[in-house]
């Protein structure tokens, strides 16, 4: 049992670093090239921020890309992609329609089942031998390791079975 937590740390490691690495080399690739021959734009830029009397909107210019969210946005790493953004707009449109026809209540209901069956549906088939997380569902009601059964909540309150009579 603790090779197989080992493992699974270590596992979860890799994927740490690797998604550290990845996430270091988008910011290196997004970086602009920098230029060590300075010229007249950048002598320009140095004497303005050399000047105590800089103005407060070049200065305040770029505080939402300096900020956690700007960081955030520019990461490449956004959640809401292009066709879930065009999936909500139309899901909104046919709300709307099914609205104009007084069935916008049903398309509600309908919809949440809909997200309700895509959201526990796998994306992937389980390998055979793989555990259900449902003893029912598995061989001979066999449970998970680590999880709680009644058997072991009794036994843990300190309920004993009433004796035969």
């Amino acid at each position: 049992m603790e090779q197989r937590l080992a493992e699974f740390r270590a596992r979860r490691q890799a994927v740490v670093r690797k998604d550290e690495e990845t996430a270091a080399q988008t910011m290196q690739d997004t970086a602009p090239p920098t230029d060590t021959t300075p010229t007249a734009d950048t002598q320009q830029t140095e004497e303005e921020e050399a000047s105590p009397q800089s103005s407060p909107s070049k200065d305040g210019g770029d505080w939402l890309l300096d900020s956690a969210l700007g960081k955030w946005l520019s990461s490449k790493q956004v959640v809401c992609s292009n066709l879930t953004l065009l999936k909500v707009l139309l899901w909104l449109v046919l709300l709307g329609l099914f609205a104009e026809l007084e069935f916008g209540l049903p398309f509600f209901v309908i919809s949440l089942f809909y997200w309700l069956y895509e959201g526990l549906r796998s994306p992937a088939a389980r390998e055979p031998g793989e555990l259900s997380a449902y003893s029912v569902f598995n061989p001979d009601c066999q449970p998970l390791l680590g999880s709680l059964t009644a058997e072991q909540l009794e036994g843990e309150m300190g309920y004993r079975p009433l004796a035969n009579r």
